[in-house]
């Protein structure tokens, strides 16, 4: 006891209140490049909405979507912004040591076949004869032979470049290849960038409308951090669902952000890709009932089974394996309402 009260002492005497003193460190990792689409965390750091539960968190920029899995399991980091397909993957060749998914952000997949308007392709079977161009290891690269065998495309007939990610709007652009094997919520502004618009002068060949019925991005923390501190995953998951439901209301406070923490972004580019996440990514018709941060079980085992389709996996994990909804609020709580302005 007197060992307590001493601690605490000189604790107060070094401006240190008890509850700095236990504070939690996390290290957290964006998806990519810092993005509108990451406004919930930018938010929840920025406001000290981690503060209030007594984490620490620190946020670096990331290297992609399935490299936060990576990252998370190499013990780097602890919680990340990343794909739950990342997850799957590894989970089948991992068991037990890949990051599991606390909350379920992106429930509409950003994977599409985009493609010059010009062309004049109504149909994924018209993908015959073309050449797509993308990187190597994208979902949306490597799930192609799945989409090909729901939409009767003879794969065969498709030629494949493979291009350096920074390429392949530019390629695109210049007609060198026919078609773009995307993650849409960076290409499309990246034509944007490229002074080009990408409603006006392509179509867009989205999985989810062609038979993917695939889930993306959200939150993730690794097993360690699971196992030995759930008090700061609960605290993480309630960080982020505020922010989350404050960035619906209110994009300002999102932007304000963002440039808090990067401030040599692009402000309404980063707004406008916050707006497409919101309204392109994060409104599938279940969160009116899961509402968000959450998803279905049996829809998550059928995006498994395409994914193991096409990541040829031997072992098909358990919906179980991959998300863990326990510290999520009350469904009630969580309601989606995007209000743009």
């Amino acid at each position: 006891m007197k060992h307590t009260l001493f601690a605490a002492a000189v604790a107060v005497m070094a401006g240190i209140t008890p509850a700095m003193a236990e504070m939690t460190d996390i290290k957290f990792t964006l998806g990519w490049k810092t993005q509108g689409s990451d406004a919930p965390f930018l938010v929840a750091l920025n406001k000290g909405y981690f503060e209030e539960e007594g984490l620490n968190v620190t946020i670096d920029q990331g290297e992609g979507s399935a490299a936060t899995v990576t990252r998370i399991m190499s013990g780097a980091y602890d919680a990340g912004f990343g794909d739950i397909n990342a997850i799957i993957q590894n989970a089948a060749a991992r068991p037990g040591e890949a990051p599991m998914m606390v909350f379920q952000m992106w429930n509409r997949p950003p994977f599409a076949i985009a493609v010059p308007k010009e062309l004049g392709l109504t149909s994924p079977k018209q993908l015959e004869g073309k050449t797509l161009g993308g990187a190597q290891g994208t979902p949306t690269t490597r799930l192609f032979p799945v989409f090909a065998r729901l939409n009767d495309i003879d794969i065969d007939t498709v030629k494949y470049e493979s291009l350096a990610p920074n390429l392949q709007e530019p390629m695109l652009i210049r007609g060198e290849i026919d078609g773009a094997y995307t993650f849409t919520v960076s290409s499309w502004f990246n034509l944007i960038a490229n002074r080009k618009d990408p409603a006006a002068d392509f179509d867009w060949f989205n999985y989810e409308d062609y038979g993917m019925d695939l889930y993306s991005n959200g939150m993730m923390v690794s097993r360690t951090l699971l196992a030995e501190n759930p008090e700061a995953v609960a605290g993480l998951v309630r960080a982020v669902t505020k922010a989350t439901l404050e960035v619906m209301k209110n994009q300002d406070v999102a932007v304000e952000a963002i440039m808090a923490f990067d401030n040599l972004v692009d402000p309404e580019l980063e707004r406008a890709r916050l707006e497409f996440a919101l309204t392109k990514l994060m409104n599938a018709p279940e969160t009116a009932e899961t509402g968000i941060g959450d998803l279905v079980d049996e829809r998550l085992t059928r995006s498994i089974a395409l994914i193991a389709e096409g990541y040829g996996l031997d072992t098909i994990p358990e919906a179980s394996e991959i998300f863990d909804r326990s510290f999520l609020s009350p469904a009630s709580e969580r309601m989606l309402d995007v209000s743009i302005n």
